[in-house]
């Protein structure tokens, strides 16, 4: 394995833009705190996506200008939102009725470990102080399809795509795809398939020995 100068890959921006290429159009999405919320901001219109907050709004639509920002339009990481013609409001047990029933084709997450299983580890570091684990267990479970978004080495230098989650587990057999700077990756059971690589990026700069690689 290979963790020496990586090239750096993608932006935060072009990983958005990966994930957003591969959204139907006219699906429902679910978006994490952190790096996901950028897929709101980069949205196209075009693609009729309709994007679900777990504390109530369906049609949230990224950012608000300083003209159009309201202190009663969040999302469920209290960040000031907008929102796109058609929107609607629910109280948060509809909100998770809607996520729980099925209904969300698809969420982006953040995550700090993903296995070659589909296991996720995204809520908690043991010893290290946590908020708790907000929705992300209903959604892992309740999505369509459940997509990781998250660089691909730790500031140590160690590789987040692992043989085994070493770190407490958000949901085992959950995630779809994976889309760090490095590239993008689906779980197979034994091994992460390569569905696409960054500019400049090979084999030998993931962090994976060959076995963890299909």
């Amino acid at each position: 394995m290979n963790k020496t100068s990586p090239p750096s890959g993608w932006s935060k921006e072009q990983m958005a833009d990966e994930i957003i290429a591969t959204l139907s159009d006219g699906c429902s999405l679910n978006l994490g705190i952190g790096m996901p919320t950028l897929i709101a901001q980069r949205m196209p219109s075009n693609k009729g996506v309709f994007i679900h907050s777990e504390n109530g709004v369906l049609g949230v639509k990224g950012r608000p200008t300083k003209e159009t920002m309201s202190p009663t339009l969040i999302n469920a990481g209290k960040e000031s939102i907008s929102v796109q013609p058609g929107v609607s409001y629910f109280d948060s047990a509809t909100s998770f009725g809607i996520i729980r029933g099925g209904h969300i084709d698809y969420c982006v997450l953040g995550g700090m470990q993903v296995d070659v299983a589909g296991g996720l580890a995204n809520w908690m570091i043991p010893g290290k102080k946590v908020a708790g684990m907000g929705g992300a267990m209903d959604l892992v479970n309740g999505a369509r399809n459940v997509i990781i978004m998250l660089s691909h080495f730790t500031k140590k230098g160690d590789c987040k795509l692992m043989k085994e989650c070493s770190l407490p587990l958000t949901g085992t057999a959950v995630v779809t795809t994976i889309v760090t700077n490095l590239g993008i990756f689906e779980p197979n059971g034994t091994a992460f398939r390569i569905a696409k690589l960054a500019d400049g990026v090979s084999r030998e700069n993931l962090g994976l020995s060959n076995e963890l690689l299909a």
